[in-house]
């Protein structure tokens, strides 16, 4: 564990402009998996539940439409590097749409995960806390 508290994977971090410079579809795929990984983080510390409630919990925060709303929060604060990933995300093409889902609030949703799968792969550890820190779970 590096002193962040987060588990670092990766043999090595990229720099921000290496980070910013992967295709989105890359930091989307990784971002989709550091977001659910912080909301079964923050859900297991919050809950005392049966882990079956605490899995719908989860179900529920990291579909589509909740990703898309926890965007709409942290929009206002994100840094101009962070608008950029995000709209790569936004624009980038994609093959399939959840049936439960529109394409404009898929596509919102693949913009936050490659924010997320950014400031994962550049390192950027406390960026990651403080936004997830608006979580409304």
């Amino acid at each position: 564990m590096n002193k962040s508290g987060a588990i670092m994977f990766l043999d090595s971090v990229y720099s921000e402009k290496e980070a910013f410079l992967l295709s989105s579809d890359k930091l989307a795929f990784v971002g989709d998996a550091v977001f659910e990984l912080l909301v079964r983080e923050t859900l297991s510390s919050k809950y005392d539940a049966d882990i079956g409630e605490v899995n719908k919990r989860k179900v529920d925060a990291v579909c589509c439409e909740a990703q898309a709303e926890f965007f709409r929060t942290i929009e206002p604060i994100l840094n101009d590097r962070e608008t950029s990933v995000y709209k790569r995300g936004r624009n980038a093409h994609i093959g399939n749409v959840p049936k439960k889902s529109s394409p404009q609030i898929y596509h919102i949703a693949t913009g936050l995960e490659a924010v997320f799968g950014y400031l994962y792969i550049s390192g950027q550890f406390g960026r990651i806390k403080e936004l997830s820190g608006y979580m409304n779970l």
